[in-house]
């Protein structure tokens, strides 16, 4: 069960440094997220 969650953490890990492969990419990609959740609290 321990090797299956580090697995899934591994993959996830990789997916998200690979979609941003810049300083200012990770940045955008936080900024994303925070107005995602503005938006999901303003309803």
């Amino acid at each position: 069960m321990k090797r299956t969650i580090a697995c899934l953490f591994a993959f996830v890990a990789v997916a998200a440094l690979s979609a941003c492969n810049t300083v200012s990419g990770i940045g955008k990609d936080v900024e994303k997220g925070g107005e995602a959740i503005q938006r999901a609290v303003n309803k």
